[in-house]
């Protein structure tokens, strides 16, 4: 047990600063992802709602090639077919070699592509839930589209997309580990390398599933915080408080 403590501590024998690093990139890569996935989703639930009916195709062709696609798959096309794109491309202008794409950026795109099919799906679902007479009301007091996005489309929809929302990031950082693939030193490449160097590979897959489980159970509870001060407002005009 002392041996365990030691090798997971942040002594001179342990791998605490190691494990710790790969949970804040772990972190880094989801809240990018995420972020990404969130813009993407909002432009793909106005094309499918608003837009003309190329645009409607287009962001529902999106979404049907990224939920048919394996996760690692579309990581697997940025980071290495990315790099043979990016050697092509740099060769046209004298450079020689191959080129080095980031780990951390084909992450990030590559995740936040996928997650953008699915928030996309959330937000156009929380938008059809608003009711028709709310944004009946505001075009007829002469709103335009972009007050009535910000004063009622915007907070109403994301009151009812916030537990979808949370769903997803949770997905996010789950999928975030199959960017070890690249190399990219996150929770699951630092438990790897420390179970390799070791040869204690249940003491640390076991400590990387603990982080996992913290990230995503403090991201729960924020989210719950963020839907009931959501609902508190909406909770007290039906008592007429």
């Amino acid at each position: 047990m002392d041996d365990s403590l030691t090798l997971l501590g942040f002594g001179p024998e342990g791998w605490g600063h190691a494990l710790l690093n790969g949970g804040l990139m772990t972190l880094a890569v989801s809240a990018c992802a995420f972020a990404l996935g969130l813009g993407l989703g909002t432009l793909c639930a106005w094309a499918r709602i608003a837009g003309s009916a190329p645009v409607r195709r287009l962001a529902q062709g999106y979404g049907v090639v990224m939920r048919g696609i394996p996760d690692l798959l579309v990581i697997y096309l940025f980071y290495f077919g990315g790099r043979q794109i990016a050697s092509v491309v740099a060769k046209q202008f004298g450079h020689v070699g191959p080129v080095e794409i980031s780990g951390f950026a084909a992450g990030c795109l590559a995740i936040g592509l996928l997650s953008g099919a699915t928030q996309a799906e959330v937000l156009r679902g929380a938008f059809h839930a608003i009711a028709p007479g709310t944004l009946e009301a505001a075009r007829v007091t002469g709103m335009g589209r972009w007050t009535m996005f910000r004063r009622i489309i915007a907070p109403l929809a994301l009151r009812t997309a916030l537990p979808g929302l949370g769903n997803q990031w949770q997905s996010v950082i789950k999928e975030s580990a199959l960017v070890s693939v690249t190399g990219l030193v996150e929770t699951l490449r630092a438990v790897t390398v420390a179970a390799n160097s070791t040869e204690l590979p249940f003491l640390f897959f076991l400590a990387g599933g603990a982080i996992y489980l913290a990230i995503t159970t403090i991201s729960g509870f924020l989210f719950r915080i963020a839907e009931w001060r959501s609902m508190r407002g909406q909770a007290a005009a039906r008592t007429g408080g």
